[in-house]
């Protein structure tokens, strides 16, 4: 992979990051379609590393916030930080005990398209969740179910963000709040992920280094955009309507992978 693929490929990930559209996804149809090898897991941890960087810029107000309240003892910024920490262990169980076989998915393309389609129909379920949705903040059990959800996105074709947010709408999170939560509870998954693949990023060689680095790097700029987007679709009320968009990509990615004679 050289820089030019891997400034795409970070363009599509920073781009369907926070569009609830699967990031992953979209990077595995990418590499399929662009006949690409990325440093496998290594380059998706890395770009999503880039994106990392675009929330905390896009939500710099909010987490220095919590960082103040946090370390003056403010009860509500504990409160939502210990939230936060609580939706990783789902994940964390996940990766420990099912490592091989969800980075084996990455190698099965037919599953990205499946999922995409089951992502479309996870973001139709908001057509009636969102507007009755007020809370300002998820429970602590809520939290908890949120971070199951979020187990389903380490699927490519998953959706992170429709699935987090989708969940935390039916539980009765308000649509901002629940967009905040579900884009700060990646930071801690994100940089978890991240240290799992510090082995990895040592053996890669220093021309290696410079192309995961640039793939990250697009991937934060196309992100600030991605996010600035999803608000203003959250605030519009049309959610839902991403669904069209994933169930035609799973569709005509399953197709084209028939008219190629790839198996699942």
């Amino acid at each position: 992979m050289d820089w030019i693929e891997a400034t795409l490929l970070g363009f599509v990930q920073g781009l369907t990051e926070f569009l609830p559209v699967s990031s992953s996804g979209h990077l595995v149809m990418a590499e399929r379609l662009l006949g690409v090898h990325t440093e496998g897991v290594l380059f998706e941890v890395i770009v999503h590393v880039g994106t990392l960087v675009a929330v905390l810029c896009f939500y710099r107000h909010r987490v220095l916030a919590l960082v103040r309240g946090t370390l003056s003892g403010g009860q509500d910024a504990w409160r939502y930080v210990g939230k936060l920490g609580l939706t990783v262990l789902p994940g964390a169980v996940a990766a420990f005990t099912a490592r091989d076989f969800l980075e084996s998915l990455f190698d099965r393309p037919a599953v990205t398209g499946f999922a995409l389609l089951a992502t479309g129909v996870i973001l139709w379920t908001t057509r009636r969740t969102l507007g009755a949705a007020t809370r300002d903040e998820p429970r602590w059990i809520d939290a908890l179910v949120i971070g199951c959800a979020q187990v389903l996105a380490i699927v490519p074709g998953i959706s992170r963000s429709g699935t987090t947010v989708a969940c935390a709408l039916a539980l009765g999170v308000a649509p901002l709040a629940a967009a905040e939560f579900s884009f700060l509870m990646s930071l801690p998954a994100i940089a978890g992920a991240a240290l799992l693949q510090i082995p990895d990023a040592q053996a890669v060689g220093g021309d290696g280094r410079a192309t995961l680095l640039v793939g990250g790097a697009m991937a934060a700029v196309s992100g600030l955009g991605a996010l600035w987007l999803f608000v203003r679709v959250l605030q519009q009320r049309t959610f839902h309507q991403f669904a069209w968009y994933t169930w035609a990509a799973g569709a005509v990615f399953l197709a084209w992978l028939w008219r190629a004679g790839a198996g699942p």
